[in-house]
């Protein structure tokens, strides 16, 4: 007998609903139902090919939702940190140090450069 174990035991996802995770269950239906909203809003519109395009654009992004996971974080995680990322922390990150080291050496360093300035002067 032998029993088959994910090499990473993180990875385990539990299929609920026609071998799909709930998660991913849960996503395929918002898909579905966006599509078959835009059919109906849609139908009067386009025609038959051009709308079953844009049915199926439509849907794809809820759907890649499901199954999508990036550095082992789900779609609406990484969406979440690249808004912070890029709209909520600032950009320019400036570095200042605040140890008491770095006040001795920068203190002795300010000290140096101020008696070689004076020293060129005379």
């Amino acid at each position: 007998m032998e029993i088959k174990i994910n090499k990473e035991i993180r990875n385990y996802t539990e299929s609920m609903f026609f071998g799909l995770s709930m998660r991913q269950f849960f996503f395929a239906v918002i898909g579905v139902g966006v599509a078959v909203a835009a059919y109906f809003a849609l139908r009067p519109v386009l025609e038959t090919e051009t709308l079953s395009w844009v049915c199926m654009l439509a849907a794809a992004p809820f759907v890649a939702m499901g199954f999508i996971t990036y550095n082992g974080m789900t779609a609406e995680q990484f969406a979440w940190v690249w808004f912070k990322s890029v709209f909520l922390e600032p950009r320019k990150v400036k570095f200042e140090c605040d140890t008491f080291y770095h006040e001795i050496t920068g203190a002795q360093a300010a000290n140096k450069s101020s008696k070689k300035e004076k020293r060129e002067a005379r």
